[in-house]
């Protein structure tokens, strides 16, 4: 059996600008784990200081169960300096823009190549996601122009939207998936100094021998 019935734990990080909704991305996915907090009920508009924690554990679709260590990353220049100590130690990263903010859009190129320069180009898996895609009578950036540049940095696209809950759980599903399938592959392994991916020791079951019965007397 093994530890929290999960074999491996996943370092993923959720990188972009200020206000483009990694944090209420996050917290309706975490919100989609049995016995979660409703995310309505948690403050709004509220940006991350540095950086916060959540986790879930994830069943992949041919893999085994995972923890994923999720962290959420303060979009604003003051806190770059805190949120790149932790580029070194991710395997996933979901580079999040808001559909209907155009720097966002033009800023994920300066995201990956920061990450990049910390990690080297093949340690880490991305994801390019197009949020707040509910708001279609403003958006200023295309699926196709996203689908572009996520072809040019080799990555998948995905637009979400925490609003209505479309293709949150399957974002960071198809980044799990993707990580287990790289360290198949041999892609990504396992160092012991790196926090990217873990492999969660099993636990020992201990057997109880069955108890002795005592000697009958003797019939003779």
């Amino acid at each position: 059996m093994e530890a929290g019935g999960c074999r491996y734990q996943f370092r993923i990080a959720l990188l972009g600008d200020a206000a483009v909704g990694k944090t209420s991305l996050l917290r309706r996915y975490v919100a989609g784990a049995p016995g979660a907090p409703d995310p309505e009920h948690e403050p709004e508009g509220v940006p991350t200081v540095g950086v916060e924690f959540y986790s879930r554990k994830l069943q992949l679709r041919a893999g085994p169960r995972v923890k994923l260590q999720l962290w959420d990353t303060a979009g604003h220049e003051r806190f770059r300096c805190i949120t790149r100590s932790f580029y070194r130690n991710v395997v996933g990263v979901l580079l999040v823009f808001d559909v209907t903010n155009r720097k966002s859009f033009e800023h994920i190129c300066d995201w990956h190549q920061e990450v990049v320069a910390t990690q080297g180009p093949d340690k880490v898996i991305f994801l390019l996601v197009g949020h707040k895609s509910d708001l279609q009578s403003t958006r200023c950036v295309s699926a196709q122009e996203a689908e572009e540049l996520a072809a040019y940095l080799g990555m998948a696209f995905m637009e979400t939207s925490a609003k209505n809950n479309y293709n949150v759980d399957l974002a960071f599903s198809t980044l799990a998936d993707t990580i287990q399938q790289a360290l198949e592959q041999g892609d990504i392994k396992l160092e012991e100094d790196w926090g990217g991916v873990r492999l969660i020791h099993e636990t020992q079951v201990l057997s109880i021998p069955p108890r002795k019965q005592p000697p009958r007397p003797c019939q003779c």
